[in-house]
């Protein structure tokens, strides 16, 4: 995946995305811990015994790997130098692909329940029957907790049901144990309001009608589902985020888009662009909402404002169009904006 050449020794096509060098550090990082605690084979370097004449040792750990991960740094150094391989970074989620997914989810065909029946084997399964109505609410509960609260597929997976706490009738709040820029726990909770003038991005709404579904007392608060749209125990997380990003993906195919650029950091850098364009918050505030460092010397938020893969937010034709149609200007801070919020 990450270099130019095939396993079969022939080169890949320009258009095939390449990974970075980092994704290839941690796929040697887990075929290192592989072969060295599930195999029991360690971390003594690969080599031949000189008593059996047998290759012994760690297969990660071994010359040739390391001397093809070091050519490999090389390689990627140059072309990043000259111009050449860039890393792609998911596609951020717009409020646009939001919209379009609530109205389909709440389509009363989609939406509603069926009843369990018993299903013939030999019949074959509709690929438009991928998942139920409870697994719909329950994954759109997921985007926009992971949308709002600027938080990867994992992170929102995780959530248990008494980390969830209503305040009166039109906010719920949302304390996380850890993260991953926060290992050791000490997250400000994040409170949530209605939104009733956007209600396909009201956190409350979604929060709501998943609990209304499940009402969970303890445990985790997305719960495995299987294909029949029953959940299965809650002392265990949805799935693994895998599962979900096949999930998500499907839901993106009911509304015709490619689901392929997407993943599990599009909700976080949707999120970030979503609050610093359409609500203009500083990037201060973005920061000490997302609970993200504010040392402004090495920002990697910059990272989920821009990037070459999103969507582009206006054509290079209307940049300065004299006779483009005249945006709002927002009340409070007196830019002109076209989101219309």
């Amino acid at each position: 995946r990450c270099d130019d050449i095939k396993l079969d020794g022939e080169t890949k096509d320009a258009k095939v995305l390449r990974a970075s060098y980092s994704h290839a550090q941690k796929m040697r990082a887990a075929t290192t811990y592989g072969f060295g605690r599930l195999n029991g084979l360690g971390s003594v370097e690969w080599q031949k015994s000189e008593v059996t004449g047998k290759m012994r040792g760690n297969p990660s750990v071994s010359e040739t790997v390391s001397s093809y991960m070091i050519s490999l740094r090389k390689k990627k150094a140059f072309i990043q130098v000259h111009g050449g391989e860039v890393s792609t970074s998911a596609r951020a989620i717009t409020p646009e692909i939001l919209e379009e997914l609530y109205h389909h989810n709440n389509k009363p065909h989609i939406k509603n329940i069926q009843p369990l029946e018993p299903r013939s084997r030999k019949r074959p399964a509709d690929p438009n029957e991928w998942c139920g109505g409870r697994t719909r609410v329950m994954l759109y509960a997921v985007y926009i907790i992971s949308f709002l609260c600027l938080l990867r597929f994992d992170e929102a997976l995780k959530i248990q049901g008494h980390e969830i706490c209503l305040i009166g009738d039109t906010a719920v709040e949302l304390t996380l144990p850890f993260r991953k820029t926060n290992q050791n726990g000490g997250i400000k909770p994040f409170v949530l309001h209605e939104w009733r003038h956007a209600p396909h991005l009201c956190p409350v709404r979604a929060i709501a009608e998943w609990i209304a579904l499940y009402a969970p007392t303890d445990g985790y608060l997305f719960p495995p589902m299987n294909r029949r749209d029953q959940w299965g125990d809650g002392t265990k997380p949805m799935v693994s985020t895998e599962k979900f990003l096949e999930l998500f993906r499907h839901n993106l195919l009911d509304i015709g888009l490619d689901p392929w650029p997407y993943g599990t950091h599009s909700f976080c850098r949707g999120g970030c662009q979503f609050f610093a364009t359409w609500q203009c918050w500083s990037l201060r505030r973005l920061c000490e909402w997302g609970g993200w460092s504010m040392e402004f010397s090495n920002l990697t938020i910059v990272k989920y404002l821009i990037g070459w893969n999103d969507d582009p937010t206006e054509t290079r034709e209307n940049f300065l169009n004299p006779n483009q149609k005249t945006m709002l200007r927002c009340a409070t801070c007196g830019r002109n904006c076209a989101c219309g919020f």
